[in-house]
C-alpha cells in the first residue's frame, strides 16, 4: 500500500486544486492500494498533525475551482528551525507526523519559500515531490508555474478596462500589478494589455524617462498613457542604496505603494492628471484559465507517476516545452528573474514600450 501526504503552502493561486486532482487521479487510477492524507493549512498542518483522509470523491468537481481545498498558510523558512511559542521543534514535529502516518511520500505544492522547506525535509530523509505554484512565475528550474497564466489574464483584463476610461478622459493611468521581486506578471500583462510604460523590479526606472514618454505620446496626439507598474518597481536612485539604507528609507515612506509615489511625481513635474488602480488579490483568485487547468493537470499526473515509480526528491518542472524532473536542491533558494536584456524585453521596446531605463 502507498501512503501519501499532500499539502499546499504559501499564497494561494489558481489551479492548486487542478494540480492535486492530477496527482490523485493518476494514483487512484493506477490500481495500487492507496491511502492519501491532506494536511490542512500548509506546513502548519504537518507540524501539528492536522489532517484528513482524502478519497477520489474529494477531487470531484475541483478542476475549475480556485483556491485550495486543503487551505494554506505562510510558514516562513527563515523561522522554520525556531521553536514555536510552546517550545515545539517544528522540523522534528513534521518528521514525526510523517513517520506516525507511515507515509511513503509527501507531495508539496508551493512557491519559493515552500520549496526551501521542502528541500530541508528532503535533506532530513523524507521522500518529497513538489509542484511549482506561483502567479509570479519566479521559481528556478521551470519555464512556467501554474497560476501564472490565470493571473496574467486577470491583470490584462484590468488594463483592458482602464483603456476606455483613460481614453475618454485623457488621463494617465497606473495599473499596479503583483510582483515584489520579479516582473514576469507585469511584463506579460503589460504587453498583452497594450501598456505604454512597463516598470518592473529588474529594471530600475528614471522618472524623467517615464515623463518623457508621456509627453511624447501627447505630442503625437495620444492624450492618455497607461503604465503597468509592478509592486516592487524601484527607481534608479533607490536601486543604488544599500539594503540597510533602503530599509531605513522605507520606515518613513508616506505612500501606500510605489504606484502612488510615481503618480505624485508625474503630476508634480508634468501637470498631468493621474489615477492609480490596484487589482490586488483578484489576480490570485477565481477559476483557473484553461491553460492552467491543462498545465496543472499534466504536472500533477507526472508527479503521480513519479510517486508510483518511487522517484523522490524532485520538483516537477517544465523546460523547453517538456515536463522534467528537477532536483530539489537545485531549486531551493534560487529566484528566476527577468533579465533586463531578455528577448521579450527587447521585443517590447521595439513595440515602443518604455521601461523607464
Amino acid at each position: 500500500m502507498k501512503r501519501i501526504g499532500m499539502l499546499t503552502s504559501g499564497g494561494d493561486c489558481q489551479a492548486l486544486n487542478a494540480a492535486m486532482r492530477g496527482v490523485a487521479k493518476c494514483i487512484f487510477n493506477s490500481g495500487e492500494e492507496v491511502e492519501m492524507y491532506g494536511f490542512l493549512e500548509g506546513y502548519r498542518g504537518l507540524i501539528y498533525g492536522d489532517f484528513r483522509m482524502l478519497t477520489g470523491c474529494d477531487f470531484s468537481g475541483v478542476l475549475t475551482k480556485g483556491g485550495t481545498i486543503l487551505g494554506s498558510s505562510r510558514t516562513p523558512f527563515k523561522t522554520i528551525k525556531d521553536p514555536d511559542e510552546n517550545g515545539l521543534d517544528k522540523v522534528e514535529a513534521m518528521k514525526q507526523n510523517y513517520y506516525k502516518l507511515r507515509l511513503d511520500c509527501l507531495v508539496i505544492l508551493g512557491g519559493n519559500g515552500t520549496h526551501k522547506t521542502a528541500n530541508l525535509l528532503r535533506s532530513e530523509g523524507l521522500n518529497v515531490v513538489t509542484l511549482p505554484k506561483t502567479i509570479d512565475n519566479d521559481l528556478w528550474g521551470t519555464d512556467m508555474t501554474f497560476g501564472f497564466q490565470s493571473a496574467v489574464n486577470i491583470a490584462t483584463d484590468a488594463i483592458d478596462c482602464i483603456h476606455t476610461t483613460a481614453a475618454s478622459h485623457g488621463r494617465v493611468f497606473i495599473v499596479e500589478v503583483m510582483g515584489h521581486k520579479v516582473g514576469y506578471l507585469t511584463l506579460n500583462a503589460g504587453i498583452a494589455g497594450g501598456a505604454d510604460i512597463i516598470l518592473i523590479p529588474e529594471i530600475p526606472y528614471d522618472i524623467d524617462k517615464v515623463i518623457d514618454k508621456i509627453e511624447e505620446r501627447n505630442r503625437n496626439g495620444s492624450k492618455f498613457t497607461i503604465l503597468a507598474v509592478a509592486e516592487g518597481a524601484i527607481s534608479k536612485e533607490d536601486a543604488k542604496l544599500s539594503k540597510k539604507e533602503y530599509k531605513e528609507k522605507m520606515k518613513n515612506y508616506k505612500y501606500p505603494s510605489v504606484s502612488y509615489e510615481i503618480a505624485e511625481k508625474i503630476k508634480e513635474r508634468s501637470g498631468h492628471e493621474v489615477r492609480v488602480t490596484v487589482p490586488g488579490h483578484t489576480q490570485r483568485g477565481g477559476s483557473p484559465c484553461p491553460y492552467d487547468r491543462v498545465f496543472a493537470s499534466r504536472l500533477g499526473s507526472e508527479a503521480g507517476k513519479m510517486i508510483l515509480n518511487g522517484e523522490y526528491g524532485f520538483m516537477v518542472g517544465y523546460k523547453n516545452r517538456e515536463i522534467v524532473k528537477v532536483p530539489l536542491e537545485e531549486v531551493a533558494g534560487k529566484l528566476k528573474m527577468v533579465a533586463p536584456d531578455a528577448r521579450i524585453v527587447k521585443e517590447a521596446k521595439l513595440l515602443g514600450i518604455c521601461f523607464g531605463d
